[in-house]
């Protein structure tokens, strides 16, 4: 299967154009849902670099920091990269760890919110389903790269693994589990539950929510998918990518429980309007108690200075019909 075009001396990876095109789809996605929560939407374009950057430095130093099995067997190792440092920096060739790309893409967005004076919670509920789209998209690459791919299967779906790309023990065997297939579709079922919960209850959420979700079904369909996958990254004998998401989406779990239960955000109590937080102000009491009708020793005081500064050409004598007569107590 052809990995690429050639326009000239330039090579183009279909690997690269599919991660490319994933990207767009998820900030346009995001770019929508920002509209729809009364954001201005051309910021998600802004933000994307940001993301790309941080993303693909995350993805390839987790590649760097937890290779697989195979990549150990054949010299790839983190001390390989580390003493061959151009070799990071070919990542046309394969190697992105999600993981990595999902933290990476977070500290790119928390430097900017806090660069830019926006809310961090918000803007990751915001791009978390669009996350999805891109993870789904991206994942074809790999059925690109012939990579990825799943346990010896028998299915009507299995893939067939050229020779060259079979992993050692596995050289007679020609048809796999697709397991980036598996992924992709979970990752659009997945964006479509983020997108329903947040309009269907978007008056029960907090800020931080969607994306501590996310939190929860990517990591747990890694999990399960870890299982199929021939090749994993073992550190200190642990799968390290099944383990780490493991902990992420029970971790998750439970701090959606506990904030929708025992501890809300303290913003919870809040009423905000037009961004002006009136958490500290005091109810107003619209029962007055009933004044006298007769003025207060102050205020007959403050009457008498005035009549006095008036000086006496301004006084005039009362009319009998002018005068008040106030009922004796």
């Amino acid at each position: 299967m052809p990995q690429g075009f050639q326009i000239g001396p330039l090579t183009i990876r279909y690997y690269a154009l599919i991660i490319l095109t994933g990207a767009l789809l998820g900030a346009w996605l995001s770019s929508v849902e920002a509209k729809r929560r009364g954001k201005d939407g051309n910021l998600i374009w802004d933000i994307l670099p940001w993301l790309l950057v941080g993303g693909i430095i995350g993805a390839r130093l987790w590649h760097v920091f937890t290779p697989s099995a195979s990549n150990a067997a054949m010299g790839l190792t983190t001390k390989y990269y580390l003493t061959h440092p151009l070799q990071i920096l070919m990542i046309w060739n394969g190697g992105l760890g999600i993981p990595g790309a999902v933290i990476g893409g977070a500290l790119a967005l928390l430097v900017y919110c806090r660069a830019t004076k926006q809310k961090f919670l918000e803007w990751a509920d915001i791009i978390a389903p669009g996350l999805l789209i891109g993870q789904a998209v991206g994942r074809w690459g790999n059925f690109i790269n012939q990579e990825l791919y799943g346990s010896p299967s028998n299915l009507p779906w299995a893939i067939t693994i050229s020779p060259a790309y079979r992993l050692p023990g596995f050289e007679t065997v020609s048809k796999y589990h697709p397991l980036f297939l598996y992924e992709s579709l979970l990752n659009l079922i997945a964006a479509g539950v983020l997108l329903l919960i947040g309009r269907k209850y978007k008056e029960k959420l907090y800020k931080g929510d969607i994306f501590l979700l996310y939190l929860v079904l990517y990591p747990t369909i890694r999990f399960g998918l870890e299982f199929l996958r021939l090749d994993p990254s073992p550190v200190a004998g642990f799968n390290i990518n099944q383990t780490i998401m493991g902990i992420v989406a029970l971790v998750s779990a439970a701090l959606l429980i506990v904030r929708h239960t025992i501890h809300p955000p303290k913003y919870a109590q809040e009423l905000e309007i037009e961004g002006i937080d009136i958490s500290d102000m005091q109810p107003i009491n619209h029962e007055e108690e009933p004044r006298d009708e007769e003025l207060t020793a102050v205020e007959e005081d403050d009457r008498r200075d005035d009549i006095e500064e008036s000086g006496p050409a301004d006084l005039e004598e009362p009319s009998p019909e002018d005068e008040t007569h106030f009922p004796e107590d």
